[in-house]
């Protein structure tokens, strides 16, 4: 009833659910009075020459069936709403279920997750239970776009191997999953003034990478990269704060060859990583990021080194 703004909507839906409820008593009285129609207890009414219509009154267990069910709606609307914006002698409101079932929930979630609290992020990669649990928190949020085997696809990162766009750490991946990641690269095409200057810093970005490329127009486009090194880097390497790829190794989020980085130069790239926070609690984001970051061996070879 929180939509009507004036009472008297209130009132008319009590008036009209009490008086359903009596015309159906009144309804029952009326039905269960036999008034004889005939000498032969019919109506008068026949059919197909020999159907004739009964005139029997209702059938006892049927007549209070009909009254318990009266009388239990009328003992439901004085202990639960359901009269207007009456809530009832009891209080209950799914929202105010809804409410005490999330609270269970979080307790409940709580007990499992206290065992984590004190382990490392790589402990908590290494220990059996917890990488269970990562991996239905994953499955459940993440392989949508990562894929079940958390190896990517074109415009989704690969999260199984060890190239990271941001730093890496526990910290980054919690943050990330918290708060989302939006990735842009502006389009370069203007800036390097020719659709021909645009396939030259293409080749030379190949060829950072030592991937096949035509070496004339490498040397040609290697000045011009100097527009991407303010993110890039001048030697390509990338920017783990600014979430600039690395482009000499052999990773392509986009695509790769001439014409998908031609295409990426031309028109940019918007990615767009959905903030997860308000599904998980910070137990689950703790837990998730260190099998995230397990499955591309980050955790172990942090361990390994400080070992």
């Amino acid at each position: 009833m929180s939509d009507f703004l004036n009472s008297g909507w209130s009132w008319f839906v009590i008036a009209a659910t009490v008086a359903s409820l009596i015309f159906c008593l009144v309804l029952l009285v009326i039905a269960s009075r036999r008034i004889v129609m005939a000498d032969d207890n019919t109506t008068g009414h026949v059919w197909d020459a020999d159907l004739k219509e009964l005139n029997n009154p209702l059938p006892r267990w049927w007549m209070w069936l009909f009254v318990i069910t009266v009388v239990f709606a009328a003992i439901y609307f004085a202990f639960y709403p359901g009269l207007g914006s009456y809530e009832g002698s009891l209080k209950w409101s799914s929202t105010g279920q809804f409410q005490a079932e999330q609270k269970r929930a979080a307790e409940n979630l709580q007990k499992v997750y206290a065992r984590f609290a004190s382990m490392s992020p790589e402990q908590i990669a290494a220990d059996k239970e917890a990488n269970a649990i990562g991996q239905r928190l994953f499955l459940n949020n993440c392989a949508s776009c990562h894929g079940s085997d958390a190896k990517g696809n074109k415009g989704f990162p690969n999260l199984a191997d060890s190239d990271w766009l941001g730093t890496g750490d526990q910290a980054y991946v919690e943050k990330v999953i918290v708060e989302g990641r939006i990735g842009v690269m502006a389009p370069m095409a203007a800036a390097l003034g020719s659709p021909e200057n645009v396939r030259n810093v293409a080749h030379y970005v190949l060829s950072l990478s030592g991937s096949a490329h035509n070496e004339i127009a490498a040397q040609k486009g290697k000045p011009m990269f100097a527009v991407c090194s303010a993110c890039h880097g001048a030697d390509g390497k990338g920017n783990p704060v600014l979430g600039a790829p690395n482009l000499t190794d052999k990773t392509w989020l986009h695509g790769w060859g001439e014409a998908a980085i031609v295409n990426i130069v031309t028109n940019g790239v918007n990615n767009h990583m959905p903030a997860q926070g308000r599904l998980l609690t910070p137990d689950q984001v703790r837990v998730l990021a260190a099998y995230v970051r397990g499955l591309s061996g980050a955790s172990a070879a942090r361990t390994a080194h400080a070992q």
